[in-house]
């Protein structure tokens, strides 16, 4: 099977394996990258961050497990611009440092190896964690307890003045959404690093985790115009149109598929 089949399986399966399938992501962009042994590899981390751990019942130890990843140097990457390798997991287990899904992601396998309940939240701008039951949230980098005032400020700064804190930011997320989350920013990345056979990957593996909308037909449409595939950038256009229902912009995607049909096709 492909990495990409692999990755499939692993979300398709009874008891969805999340991080197996982030590395067979990972392996998708680097054929060097082995998930069975980095799977091995963690269960070494597992140890380390288990021996720094408090004698507390394990409903109580996920925000002692956060700081203790922390303390082994797990942070969130501040390079700007953000690169393809905080997302992608084999680099966020070597380098580690991470966008705050890639350690949420570390974080809750080791928590599942630890039986330490946690859950993934898909925030705007910024995944989350949460112990079932709490009344707040936990930054992933560094195990920060974030309570509604905490939540909402982090909204605005991601979203704007005028966004609403509403029940559905503080959703939990499951193992399709997490790599659903982790494909759209990898796309993200990699577009922005100009890589765009790599993200047309990234692309390609959102429209098979997700439902179909505009903004996913038009993100792939925007990298086949990038790489001069003129047929199959009016394909996603096309898509994008179908699913369209802002009149203005099946005004403006309409124009679009004018335009383009008015060049010659080059593939």
């Amino acid at each position: 099977m492909s990495a990409r089949d692999h990755c499939l399986a692993c979300l398709n399966a009874e008891q969805p394996a999340f991080f197996e399938a982030a590395l067979w992501v990972a392996a998708e962009h680097d054929p060097a990258v082995e998930p069975q042994q980095l799977l091995r590899e963690l269960e070494h981390l597992k140890h380390q961050v288990d021996s720094g751990l408090p004698n507390f019942p394990p409903q109580e130890l996920a925000q002692p497990l956060l700081r203790r990843l922390s303390d082994l140097h797990f942070y969130d990457d501040d390079d700007s611009p953000v690169r393809p390798q905080a997302a992608l997991l084999h680099k966020v287990l070597q380098r580690r440092r991470g966008q705050p899904l890639s350690i949420a992601l570390i974080a809750l396998e080791l928590a599942r190896r630890l039986n330490i309940p946690l859950q993934g939240v898909g925030f705007p701008g910024y995944f989350l964690l949460r112990v079932p039951g709490a009344d707040h949230l936990l930054d992933p980098c560094g195990g920060r307890r974030l309570y509604t005032r905490d939540c909402r400020e982090l909204l605005l700064r991601y979203l704007g003045p005028h966004a609403q804190l509403s029940a559905e930011h503080m959703a939990s997320c499951d193992a399709r959404g997490m790599i659903l989350r982790l494909s759209r920013n990898l796309r993200h990345l990699h577009a922005q690093a100009e890589d765009y056979i790599s993200a047309l990957k990234d692309a390609e593996r959102v429209l098979q985790l997700a439902a179909p909308n505009v903004n996913d037909h038009l993100a792939r449409a925007e990298l086949y115009r990038h790489l001069d595939c003129s047929q199959a950038e009016r394909f996603d256009v096309q898509r994008a149109l179908l699913l369209c229902e802002d009149p203005a912009q099946r005004l403006k995607l309409g124009d679009r598929l004018r335009q383009s049909s008015a060049q010659p096709a080059l593939h």
